[in-house]
């Protein structure tokens, strides 16, 4: 987790991880970030649904989702995993929830023992391994393992038991190939990231050395002794490096000879027989401008976290048109954004089950029954799934004008309704009964128009309906 927000730190991955969560969390300054749906729970009255909405809200303060969801979210996806403390009044616990309190997840750990027994069958006995206990573990000084270690390496046995009842905690439902460890999203990124980051050293750095030219000095020594030939050779290089400046500030004349620069010349001795002192240009770098390789690995980095690499471009603007003109990496990316925001809401789940619970509202079979039917609506920000919903609806009007004529003929009402506009069973029936219902209302109103019940027409006494 340490590695994964020191990744967070580098400016592509941080641009990425804002796109991410300003699609997950979309900030409204009038409606909360997030609502719950009973609309798919059957059996519930009205004042459950009510009551339920409340204690979603009250969950939601709690959580400070609404002032802080933005971090809540941008925690939960760098690190994999959340962990909330729920505090509760031991004396009056139909109180509910007093508190949640956020726990740093290297400092808490989820702890299963087990113990081994031997199962009798027909065929013979059987070694199975039963679960003893569970519980969270905490200690402030985090946890210190070992890569691979056993649950019980140095330092990990170590610390607080907590219930298991008294922590909420979500995953990101990233597991390691063997399922013993939860991963971040951003664990995928971790090989582009390094890449890029060596590539841009490595760019930085030829840039530095290659940019500027450089002066080659062949001094020819003649025919002298080693010693004095290099002697020689510093002689002449003082002689041209000596650098007389003329400060008017001050009127003085200053030696700027022992100041080192990165336009450093190089000295090379010839002897007697070659040509004679030359001296020639090494230029630099010709290809400083090519930034290719940089630029495929920070699109790389984009696709390992799911972000469309059209983001990345600043000179490409939103384009709200038709779904054809929707690229497909824009959908792909609102997809994983549902798909984070359905994982996330397990921790909605499990404070809302823990509030009804401890006020008596509901039992916990009971919660068991509707939890797979609850729904929660995110304030939405990404128009390109509306744009390709209201497409597809148009075109199934299009489509049910076109065979309106044949219907009766080749097509019952039935079949179209099922295969053109895609109802359900039940959609068909609720759609047929609030229709049944309109149709009614709307009779009822005709008949008193009809057929006043004083006689008289007009406000001021003609025959005809009050008005």
């Amino acid at each position: 987790m340490t590695r994964y927000r020191r990744m967070a730190m580098q400016p592509e991955c941080d641009m990425a991880i804002d796109d991410i969560i300003h699609e997950f969390v979309v900030y409204d300054d009038h409606n909360r970030l997030v609502d719950i749906n009973l609309d798919m729970v059957k059996g519930l009255s009205a004042t459950s649904r009510r009551a339920i909405t409340q204690e979603f809200e009250n969950v939601l303060d709690l959580l400070e989702f609404n002032e802080k969801g933005y971090e809540v979210a941008r925690h939960w996806y760098i690190d994999g995993r959340m962990f909330y403390h729920v505090i509760i009044d031991p004396k009056n616990i139909q109180d509910g929830i007093k508190e949640l309190r956020y726990i740093d997840p290297r400092k808490i750990k989820k702890v299963r023992e087990s113990q081994k027994e031997r199962v009798q069958l027909d065929a013979g006995s059987v070694q199975v391994s039963r679960v003893k206990s569970e519980f969270f573990l905490y200690n402030e000084k985090g946890f210190v393992g070992y890569p691979g270690g056993s649950p019980t390496s140095a330092g990990m046995d170590q610390g607080v038991k907590i219930a298991k009842d008294s922590v909420l905690h979500v995953t990101s439902g990233v597991m390691t190939e063997d399922n013993r460890m939860v991963l971040s999203h951003l664990h995928k990124a971790i090989k582009p990231l390094n890449q890029l980051r060596i590539l841009e050293d490595a760019t930085v750095i030829y840039r530095i050395s290659r940019a500027p030219e450089r002066r080659i000095f062949y001094i020819d020594v003649g025919n002298l002794p080693k010693m004095k030939a290099e002697q020689y050779l510093r002689d002449m290089m003082v002689k041209h490096k000596n650098r007389l400046i003329y400060d008017a500030a001050t009127g003085e004349i200053r030696d700027d000879r022992k100041f080192m620069t990165m336009l450093e010349d190089y000295w090379l001795p010839r002897r007697e027989g070659s040509r004679g002192t030359e001296i020639t240009t090494l230029p630099g770098g010709q290809n400083l401008g090519e930034m290719d390789d940089v630029l495929y690995f920070q699109k790389k980095l984009y696709k390992s976290l799911n972000v469309p690499v059209s983001r990345l471009e600043p000179d490409s603007g939103m384009t709200l048109g038709r779904a054809t003109e929707i690229n497909r990496d824009e959908v792909k990316f609102q997809k994983f954004i549902q798909r984070l925001r359905l994982r996330f809401s397990m921790l909605f789940d499990t404070a809302l089950e823990k509030q009804l619970v401890l006020k008596g509202l509901m039992t916990p079979e009971e919660f068991a029954e509707i939890k797979r039917d609850i729904r929660y609506d995110f304030k939405q920000d990404n128009y390109f799934t509306e744009l390709k919903e209201n497409e597809i609806f148009n075109e199934r009007i299009t489509t049910l004008t076109n065979v309106e004529q044949y219907v009766g003929t080749y097509f019952s009402r039935d079949w179209i309704k099922k295969n053109i506009l895609k109802m359900t069973e039940d959609g068909v029936e609720e759609m047929q009964t609030q229709m049944d219902a309109e149709a009614e209302q709307n009779t009822e109103m005709d008949a008193a128009l009809a057929d006043p019940a004083d006689g008289t027409n007009g406000v001021d006494g003609q025959q005809g309906p009050p008005q």
